[in-house]
């Protein structure tokens, strides 16, 4: 059991949400979202913990309104609030569906708003172009909900994405590992600034008030 000091320095610490983004039963996310878990987990700064849209069976936007301005009545989506709140930034792990964001993905981001805002959104995305349409998208959504859209992301495609997909050659994360690191640490120590730079903020006041 830890003892007090560690359970207070793993509380100091911003917490990260790894949001997979897909809910298909064929969807491939769940490989590169454990990749960037394993390799997230090996730093000292944040504490990252897997979300899954699976897990939440969360129903077409049908509220009378965002909840920046009145509050869900849907119990699947006040759960969901309730979770994601609990975070201080997110990296969603995506895929690119038609030059976007899944639809999954999208419904999840709408289904709430308070919980969002004032913290930093990063994103992973696989495909044939890393999903890079995707995640310029997911930044136009994330900025309308108050986030702070992250220039670093990680793009898994290419050739990289045929060595490691069932479409390709369906190997492990390893064989691709080295190309994707620098974008990955890149994208952290971003990630890490703004956590603890919003947190920091969130915590005045003025910003509660």
């Amino acid at each position: 059991m830890p003892c007090r000091e560690q359970e207070d320095t793993i509380m100091d610490k911003p917490r990260i949400a790894i949001i997979i983004g897909s809910t298909r039963q064929a969807r491939f996310a769940d490989k590169p979202a454990a990749w960037l878990l394993e390799q997230a987990s090996k730093r000292e700064d944040m504490t990252f913990e897997l979300v899954d849209l699976r897990n939440f069976d969360l129903p077409l936007f049908d509220e009378v309104a965002s909840n920046a301005w009145v509050p869900s009545q849907d119990p699947r989506a006040v759960a969901w609030q309730n979770t994601i709140g609990t975070f201080d930034g997110y990296v969603f792990v995506t895929a690119e569906y038609n030059h976007s964001i899944t639809g999954a993905l999208k419904n999840a981001l709408d289904q709430a708003y308070t919980e969002w805002a004032r913290k930093p959104a990063a994103a992973m995305g696989y495909g044939g172009v890393g999903a890079a349409r995707a995640i310029e998208h997911l930044r136009g959504i994330v900025v309308e909900l108050q986030m702070v859209p992250l220039r670093n992301a990680v793009h898994l495609g290419g050739g990289e994405f045929f060595k490691v997909s069932p479409l390709g050659q369906n190997g492990a994360m390893s064989e691709v590992e080295a190309v994707l690191q620098p974008s990955l640490n890149a994208m952290l120590d971003e990630l890490a600034w703004w956590a603890n730079a919003t947190r920091a903020a969130r915590q005045q006041p003025a910003a509660a008030a």
